[in-house]
C-alpha cells in the first residue's frame, strides 16, 4: 500500500481469453476440525517455494505467511477460498502468494500457487503482494494480486495488477491476465477483485493508480476493469473516481448489494495547498448500472490516525490503519470499519464503524467497536449476516505486559445485532508475541488486512499470528465461531 506519490515521498514509503493450467495442489488436513467451537487451527504449511527462487538484498523471512484474505461462496457456505503472502521480504512484498480452498467449511484445505511472481513461474515480476479473493455464485473463484519488481516509484521498478480465475473453485488457476502495468512513475496499488453474487457473469477489479507528474505533483484515481463473461475477457480500464491533483484514493473495497447496486469505499488523501498538511477521510461512491457510471463520492467521516507502537519500546507496528473495510448484509445495509483515534482524543487508535441504508449515499455517525479504550486497537475486518448481524475482528494489546522484550497481542470478535450501535465481544486467539513478527521497513508486520466471512451459520476469522519457531515465524490460522 502506498499513499499519493508526493505524500509517499514525504512520509518515506510506502481482452484476453483465459487458458486453464494446472498448478500444484496440496491437501492440508488440519490437526482438528474448524467447525464451530473446535478451536483455532493453522492453515498454512511449509513454504512451497524453492530456496533461491528469487533474490534480493533485504531480509527474507522464509516460511513467514502474512496478510491473508478469505472469501465465501454466496450460494455454498462450505466453499471457502483464502489467499496470503508467502515468504515475506523486509523491504517490500513476498516471494509469491498462495491460494487455499476448502469445500467442507474449513475442515481441510487444498493449497495452490497461482503464477503471480518469479517463484511461481511468472518471470516478468520478482515478487507479489496484496492478494484478494472472491467467489462467484456458480463457484468460479477469482484472485487478484499486485506483482512487482523493485519498490514502488523507484528507478527501474515495474508493477502489474493480475487477475486469475479458477473454474474448479480454487484448486487450479488460469494463466493470470495482466490488467494494468506500471513503472517508476506509475504505481498500481491494492487491487481487489469482487465477483457479483447476483450475476456470475460480472466480475470487477478496482485499484488506485498513483502517477507522478513531476516532483511536486501527482494523481491517484480509482480505476476499474470489468468482466461480463465470467472473467474470460476484460473491458478497458475506466475511472471510478478521480480526487484531483496531489490527492489519491487507497484501499478501494467494492461490495454488491442484493439489488445489484455497487458500493465502492476508500480512504481519500488530499494535500492542503497552503499548509501542505495531509487531510484524510473515508468516502464511498455507488453505481446502479454495474459500474458503467458512478455517483459523486459521499463523505463518511474524517479519519484521525495515531501510530500503533509497542507501549514499552515505541517500536512501530505496521497495521491496517489506512485501509477501510466494507461489508453488506442481506437487507442491503452497508457497513464500513476503520482505525480511528477520535474516541480517545487522538491518544490511541480504536475501531470505528459506520453504516449506510441507502446504498452509500448517506452514512451514520461513527461509533466505537472495541470495548477497551485504554489500549491500542488496530487492523479490523468486517462481515455481515443476511439478517443484519455484524461482526468485526481486530487486535489489541490489553494483555501485554511491561516486559520490553515481548509485545503480547490478542485477536477479538465483536458482534452487533442493532446495526452497530452496541457491541459485545469474545476472544478469538492469542496472546501471541507481535515482537516475533517479520519486519517491514523496521516495523512489525503481519499484514495490512486479514480475512473474515459470515456464512449464515458461523463467522470465520482468517488471520496471521507469530509462532515461537524462528524457522517458521508466522502461520495463517482459521477458526469458526
Amino acid at each position: 500500500m502506498a499513499p499519493d506519490a508526493v505524500i509517499y515521498r514525504r512520509y518515506g514509503g510506502f481482452a484476453m481469453k483465459s487458458r486453464i493450467v494446472t498448478t500444484a495442489a496440496v491437501v492440508l488436513l488440519l490437526g482438528g476440525q474448524a467447525a464451530a467451537g473446535q478451536g483455532v487451527r493453522a492453515v498454512s504449511g511449509p513454504t512451497p517455494f524453492a530456496v533461491g527462487c528469487a533474490t534480493g538484498s533485504a531480509t527474507l523471512y522464509r516460511n513467514a505467511e502474512v496478510q491473508p484474505y478469505l472469501a465465501v461462496n454466496p450460494r455454498n457456505p462450505r466453499h471457502l477460498v483464502g489467499t496470503y503472502q508467502e515468504d515475506r521480504w523486509s523491504d517490500v512484498a513476498a516471494q509469491g502468494v498462495v491460494a487455499v480452498a476448502s469445500f467442507d467449511g474449513g475442515l481441510s484445505w487444498r493449497q495452490s500457487t497461482p503464477r503471480m511472481s518469479r517463484c511461481t513461474g511468472n518471470t516478468a515480476f520478482d515478487r507479489a503482494t496484496d492478494s484478494w479473493a472472491s467467489i462467484a455464485p456458480d463457484g468460479t473463484a477469482y484472485l487478484s494480486t499486485l506483482s512487482m519488481s523493485g519498490a514502488a516509484l523507484t528507478p527501474g521498478s515495474v508493477n502489474g495488477v493480475h487477475v486469475t480465475r479458477s473454474a474448479d473453485g480454487g484448486v487450479t488457476w488460469s494463466d493470470p491476465v495482466l490488467l494494468a502495468t506500471g513503472d517508476e512513475n506509475l504505481f498500481n496499488d491494492l487491487p481487489s477483485v469482487t465477483a457479483d453474487p447476483t450475476d456470475a457473469r460480472l466480475v470487477y477489479v478496482v485499484w488506485t493508480a498513483i502517477r507522478v507528474i513531476d516532483p511536486e505533483h501527482s494523481v491517484g484515481p480509482t480505476l476499474m476493469r470489468r468482466s461480463t463473461d465470467g472473467g474470460l475477457t476484460w473491458q478497458p480500464a475506466t475511472a471510478v473516481y478521480d480526487p484531483g491533483i496531489n490527492a489519491q484514493t487507497t484501499a478501494n473495497r467494492l461490495v454488491v448489494l442484493p439489488n445489484g447496486t455497487l458500493v465502492n469505499a476508500f480512504a481519500r488523501y488530499k494535500e492542503d495547498p497552503g499548509t501542505h498538511e495531509i487531510l484524510v477521510d473515508i468516502a464511498a461512491t455507488s453505481s446502479v448500472d454495474h459500474g458503467v457510471t458512478w455517483s459523486a463520492p459521499a463523505k463518511v467521516a474524517d479519519q484521525r490516525l495515531a501510530p500503533t507502537t509497542d507501549p514499552e519500546t515505541q517500536a512501530k507496528v505496521r497495521d491496517g490503519g489506512q485501509l477501510p473495510q466494507l461489508a453488506v448484509d442481506g437487507r442491503g445495509t452497508v457497513y464500513l470499519t476503520w482505525q480511528d483515534s477520535r474516541f480517545t482524543n487522538g491518544l490511541r487508535n480504536g475501531i470505528a464503524v459506520a453504516r449506510s441504508t441507502d446504498a452509500g449515499r448517506t452514512w451514520s455517525a461513527p461509533t466505537v467497536v472495541n470495548r477497551d479504550l485504554s489500549t491500542q486497537a488496530f487492523s479490523s475486518a468486517v462481515a455481515a449476516q443476511r439478517d443484519g448481524t455484524v461482526f468485526v475482528t481486530y487486535s489489541d494489546f490489553r494483555n501485554n505486559t511491561a516486559d520490553p522484550a515481548t509485545l503480547l497481542t490478542d485477536i477479538w470478535l465483536a458482534t452487533s445485532i442493532d446495526g452497530g450501535s452496541t457491541w459485545f465481544e469474545r476472544h478469538v486467539a492469542g496472546p501471541f508475541d507481535m515482537a516475533l513478527a517479520p519486519r517491514a521497513n523496521s516495523s512489525y508486520y503481519l499484514g495490512d488486512y486479514h480475512g473474515l466471512v459470515a456464512t449464515g451459520r458461523a463467522v470465520i476469522p482468517f488471520f496471521p499470528m507469530t509462532t515461537a519457531n524462528s524457522q517458521n515465524p508466522t502461520d495463517i490460522f482459521v477458526t469458526s465461531l
